[in-house]
């Protein structure tokens, strides 16, 4: 049984590690984009994609934390890579389910500026050049993504759904992670002591964030 209790709903390249780590440092079981082969003993989870563990719950049960009983915490949703675009954050119907299933939930949106995030992405080996143009991802057809113009008006679209999805829900949280509030913001929203807030997986490290 889920004993879900964070799920950020924020773009990559938005904090999302950075949050995971901090979560992590608070006592939260954290899965990140991917569940790493030690962070569990059920063989089904090990190496699997947090999106594809949430569709499946979805379309199993019409739960999509079903699977996740090892985790409290839900980092990074989204997957572009190995023919894959999964994009749950995206997901109205998803995000709704877990609503109705977990009312517990506390939702956060990790943020930065629109073009820093943009650029944060053209830099990150072929995410921007490639891999978001090449792809079919909600409000990004295949063919749009290659310019800063349309992957900015992509990210505050997004921002804009949540806005509406969430409107007057106190279990929602938006946050930009470049606020010196941001850390307090959080710690309160989630009612946790957060010891650790800072910075992860930086660009110039060259990992998938």
């Amino acid at each position: 049984m889920s004993s879900l209790k964070v799920v950020n709903l924020g773009l990559p390249k938005t904090g999302t590690t950075s949050l995971a780590r901090a979560l992590k440092i608070a006592g939260f079981r954290v899965a990140d984009h991917r569940i790493r082969p030690r962070q569990t003993e059920t063989p089904a989870l090990k190496d699997a994609f947090v999106a594809d563990l949430l569709y499946k719950g979805y379309f199993q049960s019409g739960n999509p934390a079903e699977l996740f009983e090892d985790f409290t915490a839900l980092t990074e949703l989204s997957c572009l890579r190995k023919g894959k675009s999964l994009w749950p954050q995206m997901d109205f119907a998803l995000i709704d389910a877990i609503r109705t299933h977990h009312p517990e939930v506390r939702f956060l949106a990790s943020r930065r500026d629109s073009w820093d995030v943009s650029q944060s992405m053209l830099a990150w080996s072929d995410l921007g050049t490639d891999r978001l143009p090449a792809s079919d991802i909600p409000g990004l057809p295949e063919g749009y993504g290659e310019t800063t113009r349309e992957r900015i008006q992509w990210i505050d679209g997004h921002y804009a759904h949540l806005s509406a999805i969430f409107a007057g829900d106190p279990a929602y949280l938006e946050y930009n992670v470049t606020d010196t509030g941001a850390h307090e913001a959080v710690a309160d929203h989630l009612s946790v002591d957060l010891p650790w807030w800072g910075q992860a997986n930086a660009n110039s490290e060259h990992k998938a964030s």
